[in-house]
């Protein structure tokens, strides 16, 4: 029997093209068991950033074929209910509409890779980093002692993990 993932992230930017997959299928690489993950945009651009499905395939190793770049609206119409909401641009953060069920909502801002001009290798490059960059946070959020922490206490760390308090929050996850 196939065991439900504990919790629901929803990643979101302005246009889903590029972070915010990133984002959905990086937690699903990281944490399969304990997350299931979703992205959505404010303004979704219709498709996904080509370079963003190569670096999922070359760097990550993963398939993202089927990635499709949505509006948020879908999911605040349907009443998904997520225990996070995890912005990663401003953007998104500024204009992030209330969500029910009242989940936790951080921002990890990222660099937008899409924004980058230059040849295909140096674009290659900033979603390589910005990719590694939200690994790293993700890989730190699902290293977290939920079953020991308040609602409160998580809270701030989810948040601090997009900080430069980053560190701390490794620090306290290494210590439990």
């Amino acid at each position: 029997m196939k065991k439900e993932p504990r919790y629901k992230v929803l990643f979101l930017c302005t246009g889903n093209s590029a972070r915010s997959i990133l984002a959905e299928y990086i937690m699903g690489l990281v944490s399969p068991w304990d997350f299931k993950a979703y992205s959505a945009g404010s303004e979704p651009k219709g498709a996904v950033n080509p370079m963003t499905i190569r670096v999922l395939k070359e760097v990550f190793r993963l398939d993202a074929s089927d990635a499709r770049s949505k509006s948020w609206d879908e999911f605040k119409n349907n009443g998904t209910e997520f225990d996070f909401v995890i912005t990663v641009c401003d953007h998104a953060r500024d204009t992030c509409p209330t969500w029910p069920g009242q989940p936790i909502i951080a921002h990890w801002g990222s660099q937008d890779p899409a924004a980058v001009e230059g040849t295909d290798e140096e674009k290659f490059n900033v979603f390589r980093k910005v990719g590694i960059e939200i690994r790293r946070r993700i890989e730190l959020f699902t290293s977290l002692p939920f079953e020991k922490l308040d609602r409160f206490r998580l809270e701030q760390l989810t948040k601090q993990i997009g900080t430069s308090q980053a560190e701390e929050v490794a620090k306290e996850t290494a210590a439990s």
